[in-house]
């Protein structure tokens, strides 16, 4: 497997899956603790995902998928 793809960060998830269209935007989300992963606030916008994770904001939870990315 490509170790490049076995992870995204946060805030680069959010951006690839419609919620935050900028950077910036994500960065506010996140350090706001408006975003949980696996049902954990997470704060840290550098956070590595990998397929399995579930990233929940608005009462939306996506899974992440990094096959299909």
């Amino acid at each position: 497997m490509d170790t490049s793809a076995s992870t995204i960060k946060l805030d680069q998830f959010l951006k690839f899956v419609g919620i935050a269209p900028t950077g910036g935007q994500a960065k506010l989300l996140i350090q706001g603790g408006d975003v949980k992963v696996n049902n954990t606030v997470e704060t840290r916008r550098g956070r590595k995902l990998v397929s399995g994770d579930k990233v929940t904001l608005g009462g939306q939870t996506f899974e992440v998928d990094l096959e299909n990315l």
